[in-house]
């Protein structure tokens, strides 16, 4: 068995090439264990800034075989070539994988370092797996020990403590164009594009939260979040709408209003300070042209935040008189990097990888050393047994176990110090000791 995990990321690739590979993303893991038996599990991690497969593969050799699977599974979605897909998706392999995945899971490979919600993903991902049948246990062990290794990382730095999150920094970019003491109509910067402010000190100071009107597009687990950061921000006054329709009981369940079906969004969208946009839907649910007819009347600026990675909103929008844009691309170009924890964090991740490999060769290789101990004290019960006079309680049997137990015990705990170690020598020849030993001789006592 080997650990393939295949990464695309916000850090290697543009967000328009991200989603275009994540096109029916969970497909992808399914078609591939059942394309190949090379492939024996699973899981795909697909967020607002990356797409990764981690793979549990029948053996090292077979890893090519793997990567043509995927490249054709996401190839025949994304419209990508094969050998694009090949390209667009780094290798990583065994300990990499792993370590990888740990550093992901603790937010520390987010566009916001040290933000939370990755963590979440992390295990709806392996929930997702196991609902479609692709996990297994190599891949059940890894998920656990990231989710693990992401709280020791909160625990030993406070990375994560503050909330910090994609949805909080874009919300922040978003506070320097909302209404102040109650002002309206003010001329508004665009926020995503040339021109922005160069950090978050230049910004101008507190929005008037308690005064936006904002519209929350989508109901899934980012508008949760957001509407969770608004609501901590303070403000009261949330229209939820949902392009697949089931507003009404994300808003019951939250205490917003929901707009009903069918309707008008942009009637909505011209009495609102802020839009919120996550649905992730296909296409853009607000598009240029209709937004701009709507703005011609308006009296008030507007801003949009689309967190959505398939765009909600037509990133031409900022080009409009009045509108504010603040999207992925502007959280990573703005997000926050608390540096004097990050070298402390990438140590607690290398020292929970460190340890997962080496339980993993434990496990991998311990059926060899356990072979060895049941042919000795296997044989020996069987030759016990065979006795017609003997008694498996007396003190010959007894004492013949512990004799054959003591032979084995100083080479099996060689042979497991090695695995952990990685010494494929020294396990080799703690085995070889262990084949060594012979089944003890039963001689028949006398009663």
């Amino acid at each position: 068995m080997v650990l393939l995990s295949l990464v695309a990321s916000h850090h290697d690739l543009d967000l328009a090439v991200l989603e275009r590979l994540q096109s029916d993303v969970q497909a992808v893991g399914r078609e591939v264990v059942a394309a190949t038996p090379a492939v024996t599990g699973a899981v795909v991690l697909a967020t607002c800034n990356r797409f990764e497969l981690y793979l549990d593969v029948d053996d090292t050799a077979h890893t090519p075989r793997a990567r043509r699977a995927v490249a054709k599974a996401v190839a025949a979605r994304s419209g990508y070539a094969p050998d694009a897909v090949v390209e667009h998706l780094r290798p990583l392999v065994g300990g990499d994988a792993s370590e990888h995945l740990f550093a992901v899971a603790s937010g520390l490979e987010s566009m916001v370092v040290g933000e939370r919600e990755i963590a979440g993903q992390v295990r709806r991902a392996l929930t997702t797996a196991r609902r479609d049948g692709t996990t297994t246990s190599t891949l059940e062990a890894l998920f656990q020990a990231a989710s693990r290794a992401s709280r020791a990382v909160e625990a030993a730095t406070g990375l994560g403590s503050t909330g910090r999150s994609v949805v909080g920094v874009a919300l922040d970019l978003a506070a320097r164009t909302l209404p102040r003491g109650g002002a309206t109509g003010a001329a508004v910067p665009a926020v995503d594009g040339p021109g922005a402010p160069e950090t978050a000190a230049e910004a101008p100071d507190g929005a008037d939260w308690q005064a936006v009107r904002c519209v929350l597009i989508g109901t899934g687990s980012y508008a949760g979040a957001s509407l969770a950061a608004l609501k901590a921000r303070g403000v009261r006054d949330v229209r939820v709408f949902s392009p697949s329709g089931r507003a009404g009981q994300f808003a019951a369940q939250r205490g917003v209003t929901a707009l009903p079906a069918g309707a008008d969004l942009l009637a909505e969208v011209a009495q609102a300070d802020l839009v919120v946009a996550c649905s992730g839907a296909a296409g853009a649910v607000l598009g240029v042209e209709a937004l701009a007819a709507v703005r011609r009347t308006a009296q008030r600026p507007l801003t949009v935040v689309d967190l959505a990675l398939r765009h909600d909103v037509d990133p031409d929008v900022r080009t409009l008189p009045g509108v504010a844009l603040v999207s992925l691309q502007s959280v990573a170009e703005h997000a926050p990097a608390e540096h004097a924890a990050l070298q402390h964090a990438r140590d607690v991740v290398e020292r929970a990888a460190d340890d997962f490999e080496a339980d993993r060769r434990v496990r991998e290789w311990d059926p060899a050393v356990v072979a060895e101990r049941t042919r000795v004290l296997g044989g020996l019960e069987a030759a016990l047994d065979a006795l017609p006079d003997a008694s498996p309680d007396d003190a010959h049997a007894r004492s013949l176990r512990r004799r054959a137990r003591a032979q084995l015990h100083g080479p099996t705990v060689a042979a497991r110090a090695a695995a952990r170690a990685g010494d494929a020598a020294g396990y080799a020849r703690a085995l070889a000791e262990l084949a060594a030993i012979e089944v003890p001789a039963v001689v028949p006592t006398r009663g």
